[in-house]
């Protein structure tokens, strides 16, 4: 990978955060409802809310609005939030803890779990086990994860009591140390394992597909013949060169984890940025809907970069010019 490369990449970066953020900032302006009103909840008289207009600037036009936003953004300032009145990054980044611990969890086990399941049904393609994984992923994909996840919730956490009903820690006790991870790692469970399960359905599939593609190429069947068992051909040679549509998948579902996170977080009462993005959507927050764009923008194009330096990891015949 060149570094030329890199860079160019690097570069791209920036017209398509800033042309998400124009999209954005229009719709979010001009969708109906005032931020004035919200805040105030229908209480405030015509100089409240004249008052509020003038401090937020939103008396102000649109095109002046976005340049004051862009030219606070450029410094390091994502604005003040209208409702709770302190500064959107350090919402944010309050946040940002919890729902990376989230998302990181459940595409770890999706990615685990869909290559290892992918593996399994490719051993024997189109037998009875393949069959069922098949099946069951598909089921998982079109599964919604906002139904899911109440679904869970009543039935293995209010009615059976294996997990925890809401929250990332139990509110009447006060663990340190070691008890609190283990606290954390138990409320963690199932919303991770809810929000993976239309993940791993799809790395299963794509993974099943492209081990059965390269498990009958010639350069695996030569390697069979060799002597090496089918299992270690399929280990040791179709699975690397199936790996790069997983990494596709796996790279460019980011931003459907972070969608599939507001629904968890809601459900669940996690307290991640979800939450907060469902709190500013209802509070017509704007300056926390903006910064909440602006960093899933970076963090989904970051990612589509990782995916692609990935790429030359798996496979050294890939040559970034």
């Amino acid at each position: 990978m060149s570094l030329q490369y890199l860079i160019r990449r690097l570069v791209q970066i920036v017209p398509a955060i800033a042309a998400i953020i124009v999209i954005t900032f229009v719709i979010i302006h001009i969708a109906p409802g005032d931020p004035v009103d919200a805040v105030a909840s229908g209480n405030g008289d015509d100089q409240y809310y004249a008052f509020m207009r003038d401090k937020f600037g939103l008396d102000e036009p649109m095109w002046t609005q976005f340049r004051t936003f862009v030219g606070n953004v450029l410094g390091g300032d994502l604005g003040v939030s209208f409702a709770q009145g302190q500064r959107v990054s350090t919402l944010i980044w309050d946040r940002l803890p919890s729902t990376l611990l989230l998302m990181g969890s459940a595409l770890v086990l999706s990615s685990v779990g869909g290559v290892a399941l992918g593996l399994l049904a490719a051993k024997r393609p189109f037998r009875f086990v393949d069959l069922g994984i098949s099946t069951a992923a598909l089921m998982g994909y079109a599964l919604p994860v906002f139904w899911l996840a109440q679904l869970a919730l009543l039935g293995l956490a209010f009615e059976l009591g294996w997990f925890p009903i809401q929250g990332m820690t139990d509110a009447r006790a006060d663990y340190t140390g070691l008890a609190h991870y283990r606290d954390v790692a138990y409320h963690l469970v199932l919303p991770s394992l809810v929000l993976a399960v239309s993940e791993v359905a799809l790395v299963a599939r794509v993974a099943r597909t492209g081990l059965i593609q390269q498990n009958g190429a010639d350069y695996v069947r030569t390697a069979k013949s060799k002597g090496l068992s089918a299992n270690e051909s399929l280990l040791r040679h179709a699975l690397p060169n199936a790996m790069l549509p997983v990494v596709t998948v796996i790279g460019g579902r980011i931003g459907s984890l972070f969608s599939g996170a507001v629904l968890v977080e809601t459900v669940f009462g996690w307290p991640g940025m979800g939450r907060l993005l469902l709190q500013a959507s209802e509070n017509r927050d704007h300056p926390v809907l903006l910064g909440l764009v602006l960093v899933v923008a970076f963090s989904v194009v970051l990612a589509n970069l990782l995916t692609d330096l990935v790429y030359a990891w798996i496979d050294p015949r890939i040559r970034f010019r």
